[in-house]
């Protein structure tokens, strides 16, 4: 089988530490993003997955601005009639805190072929 040409080598990757303590969460998904893009590097071309490694810490301390506490809703449908599923941040948090920011950083990244490659690479304490 071929080696893809679009990777970079795992030796040319750094590893991020990010503390989540007191952040908002949209502001750290966009830093978790490009680095994970590799968009900080000179190097950096959309169509290379040139990005490093991201690990963040403290995600159940993780801020949201605004009333999006109580407002914000995650929509989920399944497929059939009367199957969506509308919780909210506080309810979706509350369970699984790694959830939410996933998400956020999921929908910030392109939908290609290199998204799932590049979502490997994030890893949430």
């Amino acid at each position: 089988m071929k080696k893809s040409q679009h990777t970079i080598k795992p030796s040319e990757r750094k590893h991020h530490t990010v503390d989540a303590t007191e952040r908002i969460l949209g502001r750290l998904a966009t830093e978790v993003v490009r680095l994970l893009r590799g968009k900080n590097k000179t190097s950096f071309k959309p169509n290379i997955d040139g990005g490093d490694f991201v690990t963040i810490d403290n995600i159940e301390k993780i801020k949201v601005s605004g009333k999006k506490a109580e407002q914000k809703i995650y929509y989920h449908y399944s497929g059939f009639p009367g199957g969506i599923k509308e919780p909210n941040y506080q309810k979706v948090f509350s369970k699984n805190p790694k959830a939410v920011l996933e998400r956020a950083v999921l929908r910030m990244l392109p939908e290609n072929r290199l998204r799932k490659n590049i979502m490997k690479r994030l890893i949430i304490k």
